[in-house]
């Protein structure tokens, strides 16, 4: 399994889409702007989240994307399946390539760990880096408004806001 662009950005997308699952529905324009893609581009990723069942749209005012399952039920894999092309496109081989033990052991190795990038990937859940996004916010947050000492160089203290 590679992962793409597309599927980086899937990925991205459905995060903002889960981490505002409380809030309004998320729109493309508000992802468009916060990560700087294309809302054409962001229309084709979400066609296919949406056929996929991962997400569901609500147009009109006040509309936009939220998730389709609960974060908890949507891996990583999930998504990433979602928006890639299916067809694996492999090299045509000459008879003399073909026959050379170490393209097939190569190619071998190399499916093998794509299975295992897949596996990986499915037991991540969205709700993982969702929760994960929540406590680092909060903690910026509460860092934010604590009060830091600044020591001095001439041992003295200086409160810090």
């Amino acid at each position: 399994m590679k992962i793409s662009s597309k599927a980086r950005y899937a990925i991205m997308a459905m995060m903002e889409v889960a981490i505002h699952k409380d809030a309004k529905p998320v729109t493309l324009a508000d992802i468009s702007e916060e990560h700087g893609l294309s809302i054409s581009y962001l229309e084709q990723l979400f066609a296919n989240l949406r056929q996929n069942d991962l997400v569901k749209g609500t147009r009109g005012p006040g509309g936009g994307y939220r998730l389709a399952k609960q974060a908890e039920q949507i891996s990583i894999a999930d998504i990433a399946d979602a928006v890639e092309d299916k067809i694996r496109v492999k090299k045509s081989l000459s008879d003399d390539e073909y026959n050379q033990g170490s393209y097939q052991l190569i190619n071998n190795i190399w499916d093998d760990l794509s299975l295992q990038i897949h596996d990986y990937l499915d037991k991540r859940m969205l709700s993982e880096f969702v929760n994960s996004h929540i406590h680092e916010e909060l903690a910026n947050s509460a860092e934010a408004k604590n009060i830091h000492h600044l020591n001095l160089p001439d041992g003295k203290n200086q409160q810090v806001a």
